[in-house]
């Protein structure tokens, strides 16, 4: 077994050759698995590192902790498009007076979508073990990934499309993996189910119990490696050709068109913004208020 992992110790990287399996493990469980633009360049860097290694058939994505992925950091979110030097975190407030540019947005979300695709299509096996949370970006690699064991109690869904509006993240995929129901139901909603409520439309590979999840992952990972390399690999270009032909068309182009513009929304009074929440109340409040305004009591079914 080989370890290492970044230099803050947020995504770590195990390989062991026996079963040509690579571990890829987000470490940041205090914030639940979410991650910033250094987290997700660290996990890019690891799964090149695995294209490159002729001896690792399978990457087994997992969370620590117990939980999977909350997706991206909404602490830095809003900065993501503001201008800083190189190594500076980014600004964690809104400047009004700097408002990025639809430009600079299209310019940045080309290149965070860039991260998504790659992974999307992969050329060897993603096996994710999937627990405790998968949201936002964290729900769209539970769905990219190969094979999916999660827990039926893990919560899903995408709750900023309730202040960033529904057109969020990888639509083709949404729709493709969801199906159309499903993915209009979450994303103009903003709802977050568990798995349980969706495991008979047989989306994941195995929706089972928390505590056997660890193990029924790692089997089917283990159960891959034993493939021939090359066949998987093939295999893998394979699949890529055929959900791009059914699927994915003009997905590498409409998934950042979409998101640049739908972080620029124009909020109408009685509308919930999230951003001027947060400003005026703090983070913890401003998720309160949200969860309020979105709220319906659901009326008895008889």
């Amino acid at each position: 077994m080989t370890e290492t992992g970044s230099s803050d110790g947020r995504v770590l990287f195990d390989v062991d050759r026996d079963t040509r399996v690579a571990t890829i493990t987000l470490n940041n469980p205090a914030q639940r698995n979410s991650y910033d633009k250094p987290m997700r360049d660290d996990l890019a860097r690891f799964l090149d590192d695995v294209v490159d290694d002729d001896d690792i058939t399978v990457v087994l994505l997992r969370g620590e902790g117990g939980v999977f992925s909350t997706g991206a950091n909404m602490n830095n979110a809003y900065g993501w498009y503001g201008d800083k030097k190189e190594g500076e975190a980014a600004p964690t407030k809104v400047d009004r007076k700097a408002r990025p540019s639809q430009r600079r947005r299209l310019i940045v979300d080309r290149k965070t979508f860039e991260f998504y695709h790659n992974f999307m299509g992969f050329p060897k096996v993603t096996v994710g073990e999937i627990n405790g949370f998968a949201l936002g970006g964290g729900f769209e690699m539970a769905l990219m990934c190969d094979i999916s064991v999660i827990a039926r109690d893990t919560k899903l869904g995408m709750p900023a499309t309730r202040f960033l509006g529904p057109a969020l993240g990888s639509l083709h995929m949404f729709f493709h993996r969801l199906g159309p129901v499903q993915a209009r139901k979450l994303l103009l909603t903003g709802d977050i189910v568990e798995a349980s409520s969706l495991e008979h439309l047989g989306i994941f590979t195995e929706t089972c119990d928390k505590e056997v999840v660890t193990a029924r992952a790692r089997y089917w990972a283990e159960k891959v490696g034993r493939m021939p390399a090359d066949g998987v690999t093939i295999a893998k270009e394979a699949f890529r050709m055929v959900e791009q032909n059914q699927a994915y068309q003009g997905e590498e182009v409409a998934s950042y068109l979409f998101h640049a513009y739908a972080t620029n929304l124009q909020f109408s009074p009685g509308e919930f913004n999230f951003v001027k929440t947060r400003a005026q109340h703090g983070t913890k409040e401003a998720f309160r208020l949200r969860d309020e305004h979105f709220h319906i009591d659901e009326p008895e079914l008889r």
